[in-house]
């Protein structure tokens, strides 16, 4: 064998592995590709997706709303409870008044 079939030969080897290669990337490409139905299923779930993130967005904004709603019913509650107990211990205060004239005054023999 002479040097330049040895190079025909190496040229020849090459292209057809290289040919080879391609049909070979091209035939897994055609298989492996997703269809016209896939795509659809992939546009469905997309659309499912946003609207689920919609769904949460509008969960988590509503889910505030009544934490607000709670914190301001809470903090009204609150304030009655301390004016209750403001009053609870003013009218104790009244009863205890009311006692001690009861006693003084009606407490004595006549």
């Amino acid at each position: 064998m002479t040097r330049e079939d040895f190079i025909v030969a190496t040229a020849l080897i090459l292209f057809a592995s290289f040919v080879l290669g391609w049909f070979s990337c091209w035939l897994v490409g055609r298989l492996t590709r997703p269809g016209r139905a896939e795509f659809a299923r992939h546009n469905q779930l997309t659309a499912d997706l946003h609207a689920a993130e919609n769904a949460r967005d509008q969960a988590i904004t509503e889910g505030k709303e009544r934490e607000a709603a709670l914190h301001e019913r809470l903090a009204f509650a609150t304030s009655e409870l301390t004016q209750s107990r403001a009053a609870l211990a003013e009218a104790s205060v009244e009863i205890e008044e009311l006692r001690d004239y009861i006693d003084r005054n009606l407490g004595k023999p006549v």
